[in-house]
């Protein structure tokens, strides 16, 4: 019979994945259920495929058959009770580090709880099974395809990972009778590496090291990665939450918060991506994701990682360090230049957040913290940098508007010699206030509160709530709440409770009190500062930061818009997407 696959995307996707993972044997029971997996790979002369009328038996027969080769052996069962008869023998896998992959096949997940005959929950695994399982949907989106694919990568990384383990894939079928498919898609294959394997060669013209929330980087590491950054013709792109200061900082807030414009520093060949979540939301296209992390795992914000690197930090740049030699750094000079020039073409900002970050950041005490909270505040004090000794902190791992004054009032206990600033609007503070009262806040805490009335975030450019314009603000935003800007609320509250309160409306009140909020001299009390700002000037301020520069698609979009409508462009965008 003629080679030929299904039809059904997640089962193109899951053959494909196995053919470049290098699993080649499967033990195959009968059953309607997994025809569309079991016929697509029956005719593949990859394939090893053995068959087994009892799942017991095929399970263990993959034990031995794993045992002897030394490869990972794949399990194919139908629906109903098939996959229970699976579990002893993936328990002496995984007693024994087996790689072994069961794959189930069931009908639509949608029919769980409904009473389709044959249909049982496969959701959750007994501990000692398997040491990963994943459910496969059939994909009716790019998104969907997205998510599948780095779902089947994962697992198919774990059956060797750690010396080797068995895994479990649930995927669904529409039980589609076109085999008619001749080739297999060309799916993104994610490699994981450790120190013991040989590491792939890095020769791309240009890298940019991201670093999501971190800790600080220890002065080893920071002289490694500036060594790195000389050698491989790289920048460090940063957010305020990154914390590494060495000589290749940059701070991408402005350059990559351009709506209508590709940065330089968004336009490296390959893209190694160290820390955590980033409240950015940066993003990049045609280039190759490296994550770097100690744990290992396939992390696939950008939807672009091809490698991950399961190693100390520290390890990866000395290895790399040592495998070339210096070189001259025009990225980095790239991107500060254009930084540069954006800074001197970017207008007059009114009062707002992100006023304040220009006139306040560079003004920070050395040697003192910053903690913001998320959304609008960090975004705003991720356009102007800091000085060097200063850290900065948000809770962009829950990313909650919740605990940012918590998070700060427990850092300025652990360490009451230092100075700790706190950045919030006035949502994030009246949800958290009640820290305020905490008896054991001391003197070196100071915060500043822009209090513009509403959560600007629901409001802002791009956001849905914008296309309701004021009615925004009877359920998705908060306009008229806690107090509707009152002068007065949160000046007596904080001052009832020890603190000294300072307020400005203006930008001349604003800066009157700045030299003295951001002293490095101790005051008396802890400080609050509310600044009264309004909606209008905080998205004024938005789109100033955002719209600096305008590239030729843009423009083109643009005048498309202005002669079409906006109906009429995004009806021109379908047209040209069919065609």
């Amino acid at each position: 019979m003629e080679k030929k696959y299904s039809a059904e995307k997640n089962v193109l996707q899951l053959v494909a994945l196995m053919k470049a993972h290098g699993v080649r044997k499967i033990v195959a029971s009968p059953g309607n259920t997994n025809i569309t997996f079991v016929g697509s790979v029956m005719n593949d002369p990859y394939f090893q495929v053995y068959s087994c009328v009892d799942e017991r038996s095929a399970a263990y027969m993959a034990c031995g058959m794993a045992e002897e080769s030394g490869e990972p052996v794949a399990l194919s069962c139908t629906g109903a009770t098939a996959a229970r008869n699976y579990p002893s023998g993936l328990t002496e896998a995984f007693y024994r580090k087996l790689p072994v992959l069961a794959i189930t096949s069931s009908q639509p997940f949608g029919r769980e709880g409904q009473l389709f005959p044959q249909y049982t929950d496969r959701t959750v695994q007994f501990k000692d099974i398997v040491t990963m399982s994943v459910q496969i949907p059939y994909p009716y989106s790019v998104d969907d395809e997205w998510a599948n694919n780095v779902k089947i990568n994962n697992a198919l990384l774990q059956l060797r990972r750690n010396g080797g383990s068995p895994v479990h894939i649930n995927i669904a079928t529409n039980f589609s009778h076109d085999f008619s498919v001749s080739s297999l898609p060309d799916e993104r294959v994610i490699r994981r590496y450790t120190l013991k394997d040989k590491l792939p060669e890095l020769t791309a013209g240009k890298v940019c090291v991201f670093v999501g929330s971190h800790k600080k980087f220890t002065p080893e590491l920071e002289h490694a990665v500036d060594e790195f950054c000389d050698r491989y013709n790289a920048i460090v792109l940063c957010d305020q939450t990154s914390n590494y200061k060495g000589k290749f900082r940059i701070l991408g807030g402005l350059a990559s918060g351009q709506m209508n414009y590709w940065p330089v520093c968004r336009s490296a060949d390959v893209v190694i991506h160290l820390g955590e979540i980033t409240g950015s939301y940066y993003w990049f296209k045609n280039t190759k994701v490296w994550r770097v992390n100690s744990d290992g795992e396939v992390r696939d914000p950008f939807k672009l990682l091809s490698k991950v690197f399961e190693m100390e930090e520290q390890d990866f740049f000395d290895y790399y360090n040592d495998q070339k030699n210096p070189s001259s750094n025009t990225y980095y000079q790239e991107c500060v230049d254009e930084e540069n020039s954006m800074r001197q073409e970017l207008q007059e900002l009114p009062l707002s957040n992100a006023w304040m970050c220009q006139q306040t950041a560079p003004k920070l005490p050395e040697n003192s913290a910053l903690h913001l909270g998320i959304l609008n505040s960090l975004r705003s004090w991720n356009l102007f940098d800091t000085p060097k000794s200063v850290y900065s902190y948000s809770n962009v791992g829950g990313f909650g508007i919740d605990g940012v004054l918590s998070s700060c009032v427990g850092a300025s206990l652990a360490n009451p010699n230092k100075l700790f600033f706190c950045v919030l609007g006035d949502l994030a503070t009246f949800y958290d206030m009640n820290v305020l009262g905490n008896r054991h806040i001391g003197n070196n805490l100071r915060i500043i509160v822009s209090n513009n009335g509403t959560g600007y975030e629901m409001h802002c450019p791009g956001s849905i709530g914008e296309e309701f314009g004021e009615d925004s603000d009877r359920y998705f935003a908060a306009g008229g709440h806690y107090g509707k800007q009152s002068r007065s609320l949160l000046k007596n509250y904080a001052e009832n409770l020890g603190f000294e309160y300072i307020s400005a409306e203006s930008k001349e009140e604003y800066l009157s009190h700045l030299d003295y909020f951001v002293s490095p001299e101790t005051h008396e009390k802890p400080i609050l500062f509310e600044v009264f700002v309004s909606e209008e000037d905080d998205d004024k301020a938005y789109k100033l930061t955002r719209e600096i520069r305008q590239d030729a698609t843009s423009k083109a979009k643009d005048l498309a818009k202005s002669v079409l409508g906006e109906k009429g462009f995004q009806g021109l965008k379908k047209i040209l997407k069919k065609g």
